[in-house]
């Protein structure tokens, strides 16, 4: 189901039927107050009734995210027949239009994008943001995190993988995207990268596991983030061409300091809008103590001062392709 279009109150909302089954596919499209009208609705222009637990991808159009998501999650949350496991999408450009051109292939589209999140779920590869609705409902009603999103564009007849989308409570407040999204899937979860590409290095890390340890100071005034980044050099332009240990040493060193330097650049511009989207807040949280408040909490994470150690354990160099 897709929501986009607030206009004086009202929403549109649109739904691919039939769902997940091989028939012929067409796109319903209604403009309602409330999302249950919008089900309603739906099954007066449907032959067949659409039921809720059916729902398994929602996708959000930018312009509506950027205005608060508190009203559509409630409503969704309140139906007791829709999975906590429904994907939370952002979209961008024309999603109806993309979904049109696809109606009359026999690929299920709908169900092809349903497989394609429940892989990268399930194999926790950080190629793109995946979050469902438990997971972004309990990172909305945290005292101190903020949710995340992955943000897709419709383009013709292809639905491209652009970032991931930050949020300020329930309102989308920044997108990040290739090299800053990269870093944030290894500071997000432990994940499993295929590949981590540094142009401005020019070197692919390829292989990467990532293990990180986020400690705060008593007082709140610093963070330490230690990184353990694991993998293999992948590719290597001619320029950064390894001769010898020594130079396989100093480009080691080099990424390393790549890393941490991004790391907190990507810190410093969630302190900036007094987000928390790697819920770094949460390790507040003690036995026997009363939790901080948000505003307790905003106020020490926008001047807190951030230390990053990363170390970088690559698999000995054998087989490196160079582009030249």
């Amino acid at each position: 189901m897709t929501v986009h279009n607030r206009d004086h109150g009202k929403i549109t909302i649109s739904t691919l039927v039939p769902p997940l089954i091989k028939e012929k596919k067409r796109v319903l499209t209604l403009k309602v107050s409330l999302l249950n009208e919008g089900n309603k609705g739906f099954n007066l222009t449907y032959y067949n009734e659409l039921k809720a637990g059916q729902i398994r991808l929602l996708f959000v159009d930018e312009a509506y995210a950027k205005r608060g998501l508190t009203r559509l999650i409630n409503t969704v949350l309140t139906d007791p027949n829709i999975s906590q496991r429904l994907y939370l999408v952002i979209t961008k450009g024309n999603f109806n239009e993309f979904l049109a051109k696809h109606l009359d292939e026999t690929d299920n589209i709908d169900y092809y994008l349903y497989r394609m999140f429940k892989h990268y779920e399930k194999k926790k590869q950080g190629e793109i943001t995946v979050v469902n609705l438990h997971q972004f409902m309990k990172m909305l009603y945290s005292r101190v995190s903020d949710p995340q999103l992955p943000v897709f564009r419709a383009e013709g007849e292809q639905f491209l993988y652009e970032g991931t989308a930050f949020f300020d409570r329930d309102s989308m407040v920044a997108e990040i995207r290739r090299k800053d999204d990269q870093i944030n899937q290894l500071l997000y979860r432990d994940r499993f990268v295929r590949y981590l590409v540094l142009p401005d290095l020019s070197v692919t890390l390829g292989n990467i596991r990532a293990h990180t340890r986020k400690k705060l100071t008593p007082d709140l005034s610093s963070l330490s983030i230690e990184i353990d980044v694991k993998g293999r050099i992948d590719e290597l332009d001619s320029l950064a061409r390894i001769e010898d240990n020594f130079h396989y040493a100093a480009l080691t060193q080099k990424i390393e300091r790549y890393l941490e330097e991004n790391v907190i650049r990507l810190l410093s511009q969630m302190q900036k809008l007094q987000i928390d989207p790697l819920q770094i807040g949460g390790l507040t949280s003690k036995p026997f103590s009363e939790p901080i408040t948000r505003d307790t909490w905003d106020r020490h994470w926008s001047t807190m001062k951030i230390n990053v150690k990363v170390r970088l354990h690559l698999e000995p160099l054998t087989k490196v392709r160079s582009s030249s």
